[in-house]
């Protein structure tokens, strides 16, 4: 007996075994056997690879259910090239690679002495059809030659999209450039005249909230003088360049009018109103990718018809210059309330912000230092934890578990900003942690509001430079603003930075409300907590992934989620063009409408 055989396995040797377990369990189609390799309290998420899906199972019931439900023919498990197992606190993490009969993948392994804790599987390329660089040019004479230019200019002008994607900005546009690499021919609609006009259009203040490493599109990361914080026509011109450089489709000043599903055909036909001339598409899918939200939520109010002074939503709020000296009423407590009424008050406007319901801020410095800073940080890049590990660490985390992971993350920062949230409180802000304490990213996933990442403007409140009312708008006079608490707040100017609708109010108009019903509410985790009804849905509503309608899908998010997604969403509309099987293991369900 050698001396090795005498030793405990190393981790490489605990997580190599479980792996051929597994792969055998697969192998025999034997879901008893493979249940058993996860820990009761169990969880294993899947993005694509298994289930042409993106789903998270719980508990050795649902890897039993999974396991007998897919044919993935998964084989070839095993450690991930240069990623040693490390073990810590009884738990050891895994990085490991796979294939499928369709692809190949990788994931994330979290093992414990009684099996599995948590399991991340992701497909990142279809055999056949992965990834490679274009050649450019086609070498020796020929005659008619088309250049380069020409080519793109044909293909802008007379596309024939398999995927036509409404919705320009990051979302849209990062989705576009995953579809040029996987050679699925698009076409991405935007209102506005140049990529970037999202942006250049907001209120001069307004910037990304989340730092730099947290934000790289796909393939083309920001360049290393990139500002931690980018200012909104930074992003915009960014954009517009990601654009060129990429080769998206991209039609400006494009507006989807219309949108109609032939059963029989198996095709869209889609209606687009561009720089005013009507062109129609036929795609067979369709991406709606416009963010987080949908529709501005503008509130009804008696006495809006009477008011005498201005009056408009965030949304289209041009920043403060031409409000110094006005009396100026802004209706929400959330992100764009606060970067408003910061810009307004450096412009010398008389500002009061009006708190409808409780938020939840966190300081930007905190918010990268205790919850961001081990992934996406200068530090972490030092640390060697890519943007790609990083991205596979927070995707490997279920949704189910994350307020765990995220909650002593929150006390941690009330601790140490508690000087801070005693002035907030003290000034007559109303605040909260989200419903159970688990802060920003739940309170961003479960309902995508309800919350400020402070740049500085949260001072001005609690300091009382930014007065705050609490209340409900009852009635606006000609020259004030009502609240149901009996308090008349003078105005000359009211903004509603009242928030959004869910995405699907915007598809209703354009595919028309049965068909928007029929989809489904979109965002939100199900978690049964404010402005996110339950039942439990375990991922994202109806994002990036197959809807009840054949052909229809959603996309967007943050920049993070926008660069992480866009890869899944694309690998399936390029299985569904080269005629790949892809037997959608449980569909996402319907249980609210809007």
């Amino acid at each position: 007996m050698n001396q090795r055989s005498l030793m405990s396995p190393t981790a490489s040797d605990t997580v190599t075994n479980w792996l051929n377990d597994f792969e055998a369990a697969l192998a025999a189609r034997d879901p008893d056997r493979a249940a058993q390799l996860f820990a009761p309290g169990s969880f294993w998420r899947d993005l694509v690879a298994f289930t042409w899906n993106i789903t998270t199972v719980e508990n050795r019931d649902g890897v039993r259910d999974l396991v007998a439900a897919t044919t993935a023919d998964a084989s070839n498990f095993r450690v991930a090239d240069g990623e040693e197992p490390e073990e810590a606190d009884g738990v050891t993490t895994a990085y490991f690679t796979f294939e499928t009969a369709a692809g190949r993948g990788s994931g994330l392994l979290r093992l414990t002495a009684e099996g599995a804790f948590t399991l991340l599987t992701t497909l990142d390329e279809l055999k056949g059809h992965e990834e490679t660089r274009p050649k450019g040019v086609e070498h020796g004479a020929r005659k008619d030659r088309v250049t380069w230019t020409e080519r793109r200019a044909a293909e802008l002008e007379d596309p024939h999209p398999y995927v036509v994607v409404i919705g320009g900005g990051q979302g849209g546009i990062a989705l576009g450039a995953r579809l040029r690499r996987l050679g699925v021919d698009h076409v991405v609609l935007d209102r506005h005249e140049r990529p970037g006009d999202q942006w250049r259009s907001r209120y001069k203040s307004l910037c990304l909230h989340d730092p730099v490493w947290y934000d790289h599109l796909p393939y083309l990361p920001f360049p290393e003088n990139w500002p931690v914080f980018a200012p909104k026509d930074k992003i915009g011109d960014w954009l517009e360049m990601y654009t060129r450089v990429m080769e998206v489709n991209y039609w400006g000043s494009s507006t989807a009018k219309t949108a109609s599903w032939d059963d029989v055909r198996k095709e869209w036909t889609v209606t687009v109103d561009r720089a005013g001339e009507e062109r129609v598409l036929r795609p067979k899918q369709l991406v709606f990718a416009l963010g987080v939200s949908g529709k501005p939520n503008v509130p009804v109010i008696p006495g809006q018809d009477v008011f005498a002074g201005e009056q408009h939503h965030s949304s289209a709020h041009p920043g403060p210059d031409a409000y110094r000296n006005s009396k100026v009423v802004v209706i929400g407590s959330n992100n764009s309330a606060f970067d408003i009424c910061g810009a307004l008050w450096e412009a010398g406007a008389d500002v009061t912000m009006v708190q409808r319901s409780s938020t939840h801020i966190v300081r930007s410095d905190s918010l990268m230092n205790l919850a961001l800073g081990d992934l996406y940080s200068e530090r972490a890049v030092a640390a060697g934890v890519t943007t790609h590990k990083a991205d596979t660490i927070f995707a490997s985390l279920p949704y189910r578990f994350l307020p765990t992971v995220q909650i002593p993350v929150y006390e941690a920062i009330a601790e140490h900003d508690k000087e801070f949230y005693a002035r907030l409180e003290k000034s007559g802000f109303r605040h909260d942690w989200g419903d159970d304490g688990s802060g920003l990213f739940l309170k961003y996933l479960r309902r995508g509001s309800g919350y400020y990442i402070d740049v500085g403007a949260a001072d001005l409140v609690a300091d009382g430079e930014v007065p705050v009312a609490q209340g409900q708008v009852v009635e606006l006079t000609e020259h004030s603003v009502k609240l149901d608490t009996g308090q008349e707040l003078p105005a000359d100017v009211v903004v509603y930075a009242t928030g959004y609708g869910s995405m699907n109010g915007l598809a209703a108009d354009i595919v028309g409300q049965p068909m928007a019903d029929k989809v489904g509410k979109v965002w939100g985790l199900g978690s049964d907590t404010a402005k996110d009804p339950g039942p439990w849905e375990g991922e994202e509503r109806n994002m990036w992934k197959p809807t009840q309608q054949e052909g229809l899908w959603f996309h967007g998010g943050n920049l993070h989620q926008s660069r992480y997604y866009s890869l899944y969403l694309a690998l399936q509309l390029k299985a569904r063009l080269e005629g790949i099987p892809t037997p959608v293991h449980a569909l996402q369900e319907v249980h609210h409408t809007s």
